[in-house]
């Protein structure tokens, strides 16, 4: 008989609407569950990798937020083309209250192919600002697709990306879905890291997430990845927190948050 893995799964979530969005004098970060996070940085608001909908595996969570309870977004990043942080059908439905989409340069071609309007297109350590906010693409390391057979395509090293982003008020890293690179050692401290510790080959291993939190050791850890899909056996959606006790300095900042709960990023 096979033995069926257990899960570690979020706290029951917490919805949010509309008066998330509205114009504030602090940074208001929202985890919405996987690799997902919304942003709100005195008014200016920010989804990045959504999947509100159409995802195609079971989930464990309920959303936080329906796309048509969001009023507006001013931008919408994501990391790369998997269909976990690449949602088409999430995009899709926001494109009408999105202004900008930002990513690399292979996804804004998918984008413009899916008539999702807005793509813009970025090297590997290119910037752009979304009003007073500063964002730099940062490298990752996810071509799995090469392992596969009868692949059509070659996937290259530029075509998966992180987000460093900085505001006048704090810092946050989305690092993506990727294996440790040495360039991820030599980061401007960020005030929060998206924190990604599925021990997966594929994704940073949980060793090298503990690596990469004890490098900066007073960062907030928003723990991302776990708890939402209901998939036993994909060591990728399969992080439990309960694997961080004990080795990584200055537990306290480990966030556990549910997803929608409202987390104040501050300077550290």
């Amino acid at each position: 008989m096979k033995e069926y893995k257990t899960q570690a799964i979020a706290p029951k979530t917490q919805p949010f609407r509309k008066e998330a969005f509205e114009k504030m004098y602090i940074i208001i970060i929202r985890w919405l569950g996987n690799s997902g996070l919304f942003m709100n940085s005195r008014g200016t608001c920010v989804m990045i990798d959504p999947v509100l909908i159409g995802f195609d595996m079971p989930m464990l969570i309920d959303m936080p937020i329906s796309p048509d309870n969001v009023p507006y977004l001013d931008s919408i990043l994501i990391t790369h083309c998997d269909n976990d942080h690449f949602s088409r059908e999430t995009c899709k439905a926001l494109n009408a209250v999105c202004d900008t989409y930002h990513t690399t340069k292979y996804v804004a071609e998918l984008m413009t192919e899916e008539q999702i309007y807005g793509g813009c297109g970025h090297d590997i350590y290119g910037t752009f600002q979304i009003n007073h906010i500063h964002v730099q693409l940062t490298p990752a390391d996810h071509a799995w697709q090469n392992e596969l057979e009868n692949q059509n395509r070659v996937f290259k090293f530029e075509d998966f990306c992180g987000f460093y982003i900085s505001t006048p008020d704090g810092s946050i890293w989305v690092v993506g879905d990727s294996r440790l690179l040495d360039e991820h050692l030599k980061m401007p401290v960020p005030d929060a890291i998206l924190f990604d510790f599925s021990d997966q080959s594929w994704h940073i291993g949980l060793d090298n997430a503990i690596k990469l939190a004890n490098t900066y050791p007073d960062t907030n850890l928003i723990l991302s990845h776990w708890g939402s899909v209901d998939a036993p056996d994909m060591d990728a959606f399969n992080g439990d927190p309960k694997s961080l006790v004990g080795r990584v300095v200055n537990p306290e900042r480990i966030r556990v948050l549910a997803p929608g709960e409202s987390f104040e990023l501050r300077r550290i």
